[in-house]
């Protein structure tokens, strides 16, 4: 079987078994995929490859944009342009609507982040991202020394630029994704295998730091992506693929993946495709509960 159930409820959320189908494979290692509901296609970043690709329905792949500074995580903002972490630069930037590139940040302080790795964005516009250092090392990045001496999980203000540090204490920050109505920001943090949850204040600042979730299992894997369906259940990749938990911090169980599973989106018009990025491969498999529009 391709799951390991752990309460019944996984049968509500992704089904009895799953089909898990290949739509793409030979890359090097994929990352970062969103799903466009307008434009009908899956962009996706191919990390040491240096390249965004775009997925279409007819099975077709094509580039987007090369190179792309060794992207990692994107998402939409609410006019639909595509923000990005760049591992190379250590920057975000944001695609415009023309295929031009703006820079959004850089540095903290008078010093370069380390590397900008998953990103998300509130419905007010504020984008947060996480900044381990996993960039600056082969294969994944760039080898070259880390100027801040922390990790941290940043606010950046869409108005005025403004760069807010809001944690500091993590070993490595990678996955992040809000509650279903925003009021709380999951953090996972890959080293230490574990899911933090905030509560977020009305200013968009973090507070009431704790525990919510480990992330177990015997076979390979850590927390990386994550994020939150329509219902309110959390899927973080982890040992052996994706796991899913309730909005209580129940573990439904896990989706096993072919390949190390780095990170995932809904896709397809009801948005019930379940989009893999998998080590060399693309896969995708249907679930029973959508995710929710990017933009």
């Amino acid at each position: 079987m391709n799951v390991e159930i752990h309460d019944d409820r996984f049968h509500s959320v992704v089904g009895d078994n799953v089909e898990i189908e290949e739509v793409g494979s030979g890359f090097e290692f994929t990352e970062g995929p969103i799903w466009n509901h307008v434009e009908k296609h899956l962009i996706f970043s191919d990390i040491p490859g240096n390249i965004l690709r775009r997925w279409l329905p007819d099975g077709s792949i094509e580039t987007w944009r090369q190179p792309s500074n060794m992207a990692n995580g994107n998402a939409y903002d609410a006019a639909g342009r595509v923000v990005t972490c760049e591992h190379a630069t250590s920057r975000v930037t944001r695609t415009e609507s023309d295929g031009s590139v703006t820079v959004l940040a850089t540095h903290y302080g008078d010093k370069e982040l380390n590397s900008p790795n998953d990103i998300v964005i509130k419905s007010d516009g504020a984008i947060y991202f996480t900044d381990p250092g996993f960039g600056r090392g082969e294969y994944y990045g760039l080898p070259r020394e880390q100027q801040l001496d922390f990790q941290g999980v940043y606010r950046l203000d869409p108005d005025n630029r403004e760069l807010t540090l809001l944690v500091d204490d993590f070993d490595q920050p990678n996955g992040l994704c809000f509650s279903q109505d925003e009021s709380q920001l999951f953090v996972n943090d890959t080293m230490r295998a574990h899911i933090r949850v905030f509560d977020v204040r009305p200013s968009g600042t973090l507070e009431n730091a704790r525990v919510w979730a480990e992330v177990t299992g015997e076979r390979d894997g850590a927390p990386d992506g994550m994020k939150v369906d329509s219902a309110g259940n959390l899927f973080v990749t982890g040992p052996g693929g994706i796991h899913i938990f309730t909005p209580d911090a129940t573990c439904l169980g896990v989706i096993y993946t072919p390949q190390g599973c780095a990170n995932f989106c809904w896709g397809d018009d009801d948005l019930k495709s379940l989009f893999l990025t998998a080590s060399t491969s693309l896969y995708r498999v249907r679930v029973k509960v959508a995710g929710n529009r990017p933009f």
